[in-house]
């Protein structure tokens, strides 16, 4: 029984992981140049960073990865690997901490957002409520006044609704993808 390839037939596998794989010129690139950080502490070059996430992404989550970084035979030759891995284990644990940190202010705010929609869905409904004891002569005034309030008090639910149901979900992906990377496996090899 043949199964469907997926995304990660695109990349190379080895040994059971698949290969997300950088050409350089040099290790340079693979960090960002404007960052005063010590080596083992800078950030990743943006475009560099922006294709290991996006391989990653479209990579399950449960197949195991290996990030293999191919440099000119000279380059390779120096002994970097323990420090290029280390750097980017830190850099994506940063990261994954900076991803837990944004998923906790949503909450955060999604239950403020939550405790003011309700109060003033709260005093909507009773304003709605209270119209209704008034017997105007304008049957139909008194109608859109109920109505424009019920609906005015569902909008404000909009917000807290949105983000308890399709917010959080983009930022557990990346916490996800940020922790799998923050331990993956690094080897430098002569192109």
């Amino acid at each position: 029984m043949k199964s469907k390839p997926g995304p990660e037939s695109s990349y190379r596998t080895q040994d059971e992981h698949v290969l997300i794989e950088l050409e350089l010129k040099n290790l340079g690139q693979m960090f960002n140049t404007l960052d005063p950080s010590p080596f083992h502490e800078k950030d990743i070059d943006a475009d560099a960073e922006e294709y290991i996430v996006g391989a990653a992404r479209e990579i399950s989550l449960k197949q195991p990865l290996k990030l293999v970084i191919y440099l000119p035979t000279a380059e390779a030759r120096k002994e970097h690997s323990d420090v290029v891995a280390d750097s980017i284990h830190h850099y994506f644990d940063y990261r994954l901490s900076a991803a837990r940190r944004e998923l906790r202010l949503l909450f955060r705010q999604g239950r403020s957002s939550l405790a003011i929609g309700l109060t003033f869905l709260l005093i909507c409904v009773t304003a709605q409520t209270a119209l209704a004891m008034w017997k105007l002569e304008d049957d139909f005034a008194l109608k859109v006044v109920q109505e424009g309030l019920l609906i005015c008090g569902w909008v404000s639910m909009w917000r807290p609704i949105q983000t308890f149901l399709y917010e959080w979900w983009p930022i557990v992906l990346d916490i996800r993808v940020f922790r799998k990377l923050s331990r993956i496996i690094v080897e430098i090899r002569a192109n």
